[in-house]
């Protein structure tokens, strides 16, 4: 397939089987539990259905003007996605060929921002052209984990990616995903810090599986005090 942008030609190509994809290390431990836990929620919820990818740090394929661009977000969640061969191993994403464009993509900064707002055009072009002038993603989301600051961009009439206010609880609505997207601040695991988190259309916040876990014993000792108290022995 392909698609004129501005002086560039755009076309939607399969990463070769013979590729030899860069194994660069995530920056820090953040990275990859931020992406996971953002995950876990929509896993949990049963929001992660047929047809839906969610993949951190996997490389998302476009070809500009014959020459082959990956770029790999920490995170993107894209729709109708069309199924592997059997034994094949998904090891890129190329949106219009395999299925829709993502519906977000989100890095994580470091200290240092880089190419997350490199408008650089040249090849390879930076980012931040890529998502908003190649891929054209609707919503684009940098979240800077040390300090909890979340900046979210759409694309407005124009093309360009526009900076998005929050709601009144500091939130974001992601319409290609169905949830708000918001921080959050507590421990999960080994990590105290800021997180990344789903809330449903009704402001409730998706649990992670130990905070169902917790909840449910919580519910349970409550219970028991009850009957304890009604002079009753639970049964173990």
């Amino acid at each position: 397939m392909t698609a004129p942008t501005a002086d560039l030609k755009i076309t939607w190509e399969k990463l070769p089987d013979d590729f030899i994809l860069d194994e660069e290390p995530v920056e820090n431990i953040d990275q990859p539990l931020l992406a996971a836990a953002l995950r876990e929620i929509l896993e949990i919820a049963g929001l992660i259905l047929t047809g839906i990818l969610v993949a951190p740090n996997m490389g998302i394929c476009a070809t500009l003007n014959g020459k082959l661009v990956i770029k790999a977000p920490d995170w993107f969640y894209a729709r109708n996605v069309q199924p592997l061969e059997s034994q094949e191993i998904r090891r890129s994403y190329t949106p219009n060929l395999e299925g829709e464009i993502p519906a977000i993509v989100m890095e994580f900064l470091s200290a240092s921002p880089n190419d997350e707002y490199s408008s650089k055009q040249t090849y390879p072009p930076g980012k931040w052209f890529f998502y908003e002038q190649v891929l054209r993603v609707p919503v684009y989301a940098l979240f800077e984990p040390a300090a909890g600051v979340l900046e979210v961009y759409q694309l407005d009439s124009s093309g360009k990616y526009e900076v998005q206010p929050p709601d009144a609880f500091g939130r974001y609505w992601i319409s290609g995903v169905g949830l708000f997207l918001g921080v959050w601040q507590g421990t999960k695991a080994e990590r105290t810090g800021y997180w990344l988190r789903w809330w449903d259309e009704s402001g409730q916040m998706l649990l992670w599986g130990a905070e169902m876990v917790e909840r449910e014993r919580q519910r349970a000792d409550r219970l028991a005090a009850q009957l304890r108290a009604a002079g009753i022995e639970p049964e173990a």
